[in-house]
């Protein structure tokens, strides 16, 4: 058994680098030019597995960080070690090599998560962010310069005023920094636990969307039905309140999704926020309203379109309702809509919260349960429909 803590050298392999739980560098006798693997223990259990090469440019004794496993593999850690090896040979020191700065690793991070993204907003968001808070600071800085203090000059000025943002704008950081480690660029992220105990506590008081009560929605809605407004707009805007829907599911709606005969909208998982199939039972009324959308568009492609046959955009239906001196956004209708169902009706709670796609936190109880309780949903989304009318 090897003492934790200690070094040892050892010939690397891959399968002894994906099983070792012993704490020890285990520096490779492979032959790896300095090269070692560091074995930590995590606090939240498992083992943490970075890389380090031992290098002497200039005569000068350091460390040099080539990344975590299992991002970096035993064969590109040796292949970095035998490359930062050559460097020194030709004289040279292999931590000047060509390093990327902040605004180049925040592209790459860019473009790494946008595919998996649901909407081009979130990138609009990421960008913007960067744009006016980070990349004024920290766009010419190379990665491995980046320090703590760099990220709380960023971060303090809004910490408080605009905490949702700063949480938002730390957390992107720390992907770009966690990127550059991955990469061997450093061995740290600034943005990481250490900058926590810095930052001040004071809590956040939640902003909830604007909502009417519910006995105010039948009222709103006459009011945007006779705004004359742009014709789909009004459609999407009684058609997420009629469907309790989320304004970009409405927004994104499209003809092959709806079954007119079943009377059922599926929205694809791709376009739910929890990332799974979500079907929608459609109400009388909300069938009439597919009925005027499908009469004043081809039926085809989006159910409302905007006036250039593009999505709406994300803002359009709350713009709608501030022009009209209506104090609601379009996401409040689906506060207003739960709370109807809470005092008016006699329905269940899990049925409320399926008709809003809301995922059961109880992960035992959402393992057992089968059934999305359509029928009865169902029923309760006619009797909001009557309500309002």
């Amino acid at each position: 058994m090897i003492p934790p803590g200690k070094s040892h050298s050892v010939r690397l392999c891959a399968t002894f680098v994906k099983t070792v739980t012993v704490p020890v560098r285990y520096g490779d006798g492979y032959g790896g030019h300095g090269l070692s693997l560091l074995v930590t223990p995590r606090k939240s259990g498992g083992f943490s597995k970075t890389w380090a090469q031992a290098i002497a440019p200039n005569g000068t004794k350091t460390s040099l960080g080539l990344g975590s496993y299992p991002v970096v593999t035993l064969a590109m850690a040796r292949e970095r070690a035998l490359a930062n090896a050559r460097t020194i040979a030709e004289g040279r020191d292999p931590r000047r090599r060509q390093m990327p700065t902040f605004a180049q690793a925040n592209e790459t991070v860019l473009a790494i998560h946008a595919e998996h993204w649901k909407s081009e907003r979130t990138r609009g968001q990421w960008r913007a962010s960067m744009r006016d808070y980070v990349l004024p600071r920290l766009a010419r800085k190379r990665v491995d310069a980046v320090t703590t203090a760099d990220v709380m000059a960023v971060l303090l000025p809004i910490w408080s005023t605009k905490r949702v943002t700063a949480g938002r704008v730390r957390q992107r950081i720390g992907a770009v920094m966690k990127w550059a480690v991955a990469q061997g660029y450093r061995d740290d992220n600034p943005a990481g636990d250490a900058i926590s105990a810095a930052l001040p506590k004071a809590a956040v008081r939640k902003q909830h969307m604007r909502a009417l009560p519910h006995a105010e929605v039948g009222a709103a809605l006459a009011r945007v039905k006779g705004s004359g407004a742009w014709r789909a707009s009004m459609l999407a805007f009684e058609f997420l309140v009629l469907t309790a829907a989320r304004s970009g599911e409405v927004r994104n709606a499209r003809w092959e999704q709806i079954d007119r005969d079943g009377a059922v909208w599926t929205i694809p998982a791709e376009r739910m926020k929890a990332g799974r199939e979500h079907r929608v039972p459609l109400s009388p009324r909300a069938l009439e309203v597919l009925d005027d959308a499908a009469e004043l568009f081809d039926g085809a492609g989006l159910v409302f379109p905007s006036p250039t046959g593009r999505v709406l955009n994300h803002a359009a239906l709350t713009n709608l309702l501030r022009g009209l001196g209506i104090d609601a956004v379009a996401h409040g209708f689906r506060s207003s809509f739960r709370d109807w169902a809470a005092e008016c009706t006699d329905a269940p709670r899990e049925v409320c919260e399926l008709a809003l796609a809301h995922v059961n936190s109880d992960r035992v109880e959402a393992a057992y349960r089968r059934s999305d309780l359509f029928d009865r949903r169902r029923l309760l989304m006619n009797d909001w429909a009557a309500y309002i009318a």
